[in-house]
């Protein structure tokens, strides 16, 4: 995908987003816009140093642009978890790489420009507070619904990282303690119900015979066929739960969610505030909304971008 073209001379962010599906890696400047962007598949399964001269490659092609003289800054988030402290992702979704040294590469693919790292949720919590669904709310939860789930978190106006830059990744929270196994070893978690492939995965085992994918079962759910209705009820009583558990623990205000799988609109959505209404008894958290983020794909860039002109010595707001 390519962005369109700025004619500022303002210096420009080169944004690299990780994920198990897709690298993402753009080009973007202070105010939010995408300059240059490419996006190719993950080759997972393959191992780490294949998927890491994918990334390689994606960063030098945009680097070699027409607007690579200009990046001043690298900005760069991954699925989770991660260790900002020592600049390694570990991602669930991705088994190839362990406490892999992501900066390390990055830092190779841009030598001498100064770096921020980022957790995805972190990044789509930067993203919307600057540009998105958070930008009205100083507490607030952002969740990307996709290969997996993730977060962020947004209190008194901050996104909040925490130490190890792991804070806010919903996707663990446990709602079912007697719920399916999860890939991070624990029991029950919302990515172990809600995620995409668990969605599908759900389906399958309870009959589907249709395509195991979430977009064929929004489409037969929105037919009224009852499996595929009682696949996203079930996923989203489980997001429900764990965006309750969340504003009780945090008092935050809203939920803004992102990813492929909320692409499916009112067949997660309906459900979910319906459960939400159930699961958020106390009274601070009873008026807690929920909305569709409004960034479409390249909500992580834009985020990865934003902590990185935020981290220069003289910070770019």
């Amino acid at each position: 995908m390519t962005g369109t073209t700025s004619a500022s001379s303002s210096p420009l962010a080169l944004a690299i987003d990780f994920g198990g599906t897709k690298i993402a890696v753009g080009v973007v400047a202070p105010d939010g816009t995408v300059v240059d962007a490419t996006e190719v598949r993950t080759p997972a399964g393959q191992g780490a140093e294949a998927i890491a001269a994918t990334l390689t490659k994606a960063a030098g092609d945009v680097l070699a642009g027409p607007h690579g003289a200009r990046v001043a800054v690298v900005g760069v988030c991954s699925a989770g978890p991660v260790d900002v402290r020592t600049g390694t992702a570990s991602p669930l979704n991705v088994s190839d790489w362990r406490e892999f040294p992501l900066m390390e590469r990055v830092a190779a693919i841009a030598p001498g420009l100064p770096s921020a790292f980022a957790l995805d949720g972190v990044a789509l919590a930067a993203a919307e507070l600057a540009y998105g669904g958070a930008k009205d709310h100083r507490d607030a939860l952002v969740i990307t619904v996709s290969t997996g789930i993730g977060g962020g978190l947004i209190l008194d106006g901050q996104v909040r990282a925490g130490q190890s830059g792991n804070a806010g990744h919903i996707g663990h929270l446990v709602v079912d303690v007697d719920g399916p196994e999860c890939a991070c070893g624990g029991r029950g978690c919302v990515e172990a119900i809600a995620s995409g492939t668990s969605i599908a995965r759900w389906a399958v085992d309870n009959g589907w015979q249709g395509e195991p994918a979430t977009a064929a079962l929004a489409e037969a759910a929105r037919a009224g066929d009852e499996l595929a209705l009682a696949a996203f009820d079930r996923a989203a009583r489980a997001l429900a739960a764990a965006i309750a558990g969340t504003a009780a623990l945090a008092d935050i205000e809203v939920a803004v969610l992102s990813g492929g799988v909320t692409q499916v609109g009112e067949v997660l959505f309906e459900p979910l505030r319906r459960h939400l209404a159930e699961h958020a008894g106390l009274s601070y958290i009873r008026g807690i909304t929920v909305v569709p983020s409004p960034l479409g794909r390249s909500a992580c860039l834009l985020g990865a971008a934003r902590l990185a002109f935020a981290a220069l010595p003289d910070p770019i707001a």
